[in-house]
């Protein structure tokens, strides 16, 4: 397992802070990733600004894969088709939900708003669910 460094934790929680505010500051939206990408693929020239956000964040992940990092992120071990049947599972639930969890979590919860709070809430309770039976019901080393 790949070691834990607070203070890239730190820096990488800053930095998503900042472009968040940037975003609301600057363009009056919300950095919500699955609005983001919707909005992307419905591709209108003046809203060119999301894909230089997703491209943005691409290489913000590769600049610290191959510069920052101590050491390689450890390869996935999923299979390929789960990996895309969550995708799925993830893009129905973000449109379900109206809004994912960056959205709801990190630019919700920071404007106090009490929809997003239960977004949040039902997002962790739903997680922690999941890992409780996946591992202690059905016994599955994922």
């Amino acid at each position: 397992m790949a070691s834990f460094n607070w203070i890239y934790a730190l820096i990488g929680g800053i930095i998503i802070g900042l472009s968040a505010t940037l975003l609301l500051a600057f363009n009056g939206r919300i950095a919500g990733i699955s609005g983001i990408v919707n909005g992307a693929i419905a591709f209108n020239k003046q809203e060119i600004w999301r894909w230089m956000f997703i491209l943005g964040m691409l290489l913000g992940g590769i600049f610290y894969e191959y510069t920052l990092a101590p050491e390689p992120t450890p390869k996935s071990t999923f299979l390929p088709w789960a990996m895309i049947l969550g995708g799925f599972l993830v893009g129905f639930g973000t449109r379900m939900g109206s809004g994912c969890t960056s959205g709801h979590g990190v630019c919700g919860l920071g404007r106090l708003s009490v929809r997003s709070l239960v977004a949040v809430l039902t997002f962790m309770i739903t997680a922690i669910l999941t890992v409780f039976v996946v591992r202690h019901v059905l016994r599955l080393s994922i």
